[in-house]
């Protein structure tokens, strides 16, 4: 049986009690980085068998993984913060359970790009996530004129490094463009900077972000594009 077990974004009082005792009944428990989960577990006092599970070793430890499910172990697979398979590891294990027939759950939880969708202010009632923006600058300026013409919320995740890069290309594209950056989301300097994308880049160019970071842009057809 296979558990996808999503784990908290920042705060980790926001583990649920369905994870945590998935964590507890699992016989393995995979993550995309064993030492942050072992952070976890302690502060749960789950001691359990760790597999690293990460983009790198993904295939191989896919096989791996199926044929513990297939012996009656419990596998619970775990990422980082959130849920797995969004923008981490876990699509191909949960298509290789599907194809062999494997019995798996997904269980609900804290999600990044949720929580930031909310609360941004923006429209959500349908939204488009396209995981890290390109990091190619070409590719990038591309994506976010898409996003600036796309009618409903755009987001994605971003680096501290290149947010102001990503702020100063809306601008160029369209200043008024209504965006959202939402910074550390439920961890202690927590912040939602909203405004047009010019308020918002002139903000973080004399407060340079730190952080994880989600950029939500809303686009409309009707801006007028430059």
């Amino acid at each position: 049986m296979l558990t996808i077990v999503p784990t908290p974004i920042g705060n980790l009082e926001d583990i649920t009690l369905r994870s945590i005792s998935a964590f507890l009944e699992a016989d393995y428990i995979a993550a995309e980085d064993t030492r942050r989960t072992s952070i976890l577990l302690r502060y749960l006092r789950v001691s359990r068998p760790l597999i690293s599970f990460h983009r790198h070793n993904e295939v191989s430890r896919t096989a791996e993984l199926v044929a513990h499910i297939k012996g009656g172990y419990r596998v619970a697979l775990s990422c980082d913060a959130g849920i797995p398979a969004i923008s981490d590891p876990g699509y191909q294990l949960i298509s290789a359970c599907i194809q062999e027939g494997l019995p798996f759950t997904v269980l609900p939880g804290p999600s990044a790009v949720l929580t930031a969708l909310v609360g941004s202010g923006l429209p959500c009632h349908k939204f488009y996530f396209a995981g890290f923006l390109p990091v190619k600058s070409g590719k990038r300026a591309a994506e976010l004129r898409q996003a600036a013409t796309r009618p409903w919320t755009s987001v994605y995740f971003e680096s501290p490094y290149r947010l102001v890069v990503s702020l100063s290309i809306l601008t160029e594209i369209c200043p008024s463009i209504p965006v959202c950056v939402a910074r550390e989301i439920s961890k202690k300097f927590e912040e939602y900077r909203r405004g047009t994308a010019g308020k918002v880049l002139a903000h973080f160019t004399v407060h340079p972000p730190k952080g994880e970071i989600v950029l939500l842009i809303h686009g409309n057809f009707s801006y007028p594009l430059e």
